[in-house]
């Protein structure tokens, strides 16, 4: 991890809000899904009832080799190379292949986080969001493993006939205010003050 001094002004402002949106709880519910789909622990001996922390639960993840297990179990043969090495660019490489075949699946990469927010801990909340938005796609692509949040939503159009299409053209949005209420009809402007006795 590269070493990043201390941050000022809106740099440092916008980190302080990063990290203030960090949720245990989250991360917890993600660590143990995570642990329930691969049966096994992510710090081996941790107590299963304490959240790990965001530095614990980064070092856990930082290699990436649990996260592309991850995603073969979820879908099977998705990444076939998994790199045990320690270097940092094999590391990274790994966090890429699992950004990718989540892709792949169906998450959108808005859902999904960078490289560097999970290798040197710049953005836990998104990663946390991202293995949230992983888990909810499953329960949409009919996995049967535990589920993690709710179901994804499926499309579902509406088709409206041409007659109830013309009456919405009616109707003023509320966005550009009313013609019901309060107005200012019957009001002159311009018209100059007089002072009677």
């Amino acid at each position: 991890m590269a070493h990043r001094p201390h941050a000022y002004g809106l740099t440092g402002e916008v980190q302080r809000k990063i990290k203030g949106k960090y949720d245990e709880k989250l991360e917890q519910g993600a660590r143990l899904w995570i642990e329930a789909v691969l049966d096994m622990e992510l710090v081996p001996g941790a107590d299963q009832n304490t959240p790990l922390g965001e530095r614990d639960f980064q070092g856990a993840l930082k290699n990436g080799v649990i996260l592309c297990r991850l995603m073969n179990a979820i879908k099977p043969g998705t990444i076939r190379k998994i790199n045990e090495n320690t270097m940092a660019f094999k590391m990274m490489e790994n966090i890429e292949s699992f950004l990718k075949a989540a892709q792949d699946y169906g998450c959108r990469e808005i859902d999904l986080f960078q490289v560097v927010d999970l290798y040197e801990r710049q953005n836990m909340t998104q990663v946390v969001n991202g293995i949230f938005a992983l888990g909810r796609l499953t329960q949409k692509n009919g996995f049967q493993g535990p589920a993690l949040g709710p179901k994804e939503a499926d499309y579902n159009p509406r088709n409206f006939d041409e007659d109830t299409m013309k009456a919405g053209q009616t109707v003023i949005g509320l966005q550009a205010g009313s013609n019901r209420g309060a107005s200012q009809s019957g009001m002159n402007f311009g018209k100059t003050r007089s002072i009677l006795d």
